[in-house]
């Protein structure tokens, strides 16, 4: 902030304790420090709600990436399964190379779709611990607000 040495407040001191007289100057001082104290309310409001906005703005973000990797992965899922089902359909004649290659592919696919749900499950309990947390930092600045509000 500002850099102001103690002979500088001293200096305002003698000052102010010249212009405003000993009657006034008691008062002076409380009015500049109500000042001072709801001007650096007003300021850390302001940084909280920056800072909320950007965790915000972070959080949609990353929402939005697992948002793309998990329509990646259901695409790629979904094209292993119409592969399947375009492929000519099982009968008698058909050899055992080709079920097996089908049965490789059905379970490529299971695979795929396993991973897809797995990264929802973790995004969704990372995403809820967040907001836990989230709103116990709040719930801790709101005690110390009204801490210092009674005090």
């Amino acid at each position: 902030m500002l850099d102001i040495g103690f002979l500088e407040l001293m200096l305002i001191g003698i000052v102010a304790l010249l212009v405003l007289g000993p009657e006034r100057l008691p008062k002076a001082a409380r009015t500049a420090g109500m000042w001072i104290g709801k001007i650096k309310r007003t300021v850390s409001g302001m940084q909280r709600e920056i800072s909320a906005q950007l965790e915000a703005e972070e959080l949609r973000q990353k929402l939005n990436e697992q948002q793309k990797k998990l329509d990646d992965s259901l695409k790629k899922a979904k094209q292993d399964v119409e592969s399947i089902a375009d492929a000519p359909s099982a009968n008698s004649s058909t050899s055992a190379a080709a079920k097996q290659a089908t049965e490789q592919r059905v379970s490529n696919a299971s695979a795929r779709l396993d991973e897809a749900l797995q990264m929802v499950r973790e995004d969704t309990e990372a995403t809820d611990l967040h907001k836990a947390d989230v709103k116990e930092a709040d719930l801790k600045k709101a005690d110390v607000k009204k801490d210092s509000n009674h005090q």
